[in-house]
């Protein structure tokens, strides 16, 4: 999954995958690892469920918890609002 989400956010490419339960479409905008020393990747949901009930917006899933990932034909440009060097990543693997 490691190089996958690299190569994802690298190419700017659409991923769908499966994270609590729920399908996801995600535009990958950073892939790092937390102050606990968890695999994060902070994304923004396009479509998709979620526990909060919100299709769409900014998350942080961990990434042990993804049951699934696809990246897609698709491509997404970056989001206005999206900050680099994401201040919840002790370490940053990948970011655009």
């Amino acid at each position: 999954m490691h190089s996958t989400l690299i190569q994802a956010i690298t190419a700017q490419s659409v991923i769908e995958l499966r994270y609590h339960g729920y399908s996801r479409i995600v535009e990958p905008h950073a892939y790092g690892r937390n102050n606990l020393g968890n695999d994060i990747l902070r994304c923004y949901q396009t479509a998709g469920g979620s526990k909060s009930g919100e299709g769409a917006g900014w998350r942080i899933l961990k990434t042990r918890e993804i049951l699934s990932l696809h990246v897609t034909e698709g491509c997404f440009t970056i989001r206005h609002d999206y900050q680099r060097n994401d201040k919840g990543m002790l370490n940053i693997f990948c970011q655009l």
